[in-house]
């Protein structure tokens, strides 16, 4: 009896090990990268206003060319944008609409977030379940053992 107790502790441990630390940490992982999106999206909105409120009509700045490789690029009219709207498309608006498109973007995000969020608490319910029932085994084993050498 005793040995099948330790077969479902070791089963139960698995299980935790196994499946439910590894979907929480992929649910932690997806979660920060909407969060990562999160901050893009409020940078573009951040510089859009900015863009706005100093009345830039062109502007120097600095484009990544990938591998953190910087050229030097000029922006002959700063009257519109494109922007990655998602599966590798790029759309151009006026200001005012990408500014519109990051607040709706955002708050698509802020859903998203919010669901990562409440599925990485129900994982951690579940191991925190599975931990006290191993803990429950554990102490009905103990009571037993000590039942038996004690009474």
């Amino acid at each position: 009896m005793a040995q099948s107790k330790k077969e479902k502790i070791a089963k139960y441990e698995n299980f935790v090990d196994t499946r439910l630390k590894p979907d929480l940490v992929h649910a932690m992982t997806a979660r920060d990268k909407v969060m990562d999106r999160q901050r893009v999206f409020a940078d573009l909105a951040k510089n859009i206003k900015m863009l706005q409120e100093n009345g830039l009509k062109k502007m120097r700045t600095m484009v990544n060319m990938g591998s953190e490789v910087y050229a030097q690029a000029e922006v002959a009219d700063t009257s519109s944008i494109y922007v990655d709207v998602g599966l590798g498309f790029h759309v151009e608006f006026k200001l005012d609409e990408a500014l519109s498109f990051c607040a709706t973007k955002q708050k698509l995000l802020d859903k998203e977030v919010e669901e990562h969020t409440r599925q990485i608490a129900g994982i951690k319910a579940q191991i925190k379940l599975v931990q006290e029932g191993i803990r429950e085994l554990m102490n009905i084993s103990e009571e037993r053992i000590s039942e038996i050498h004690g009474g």
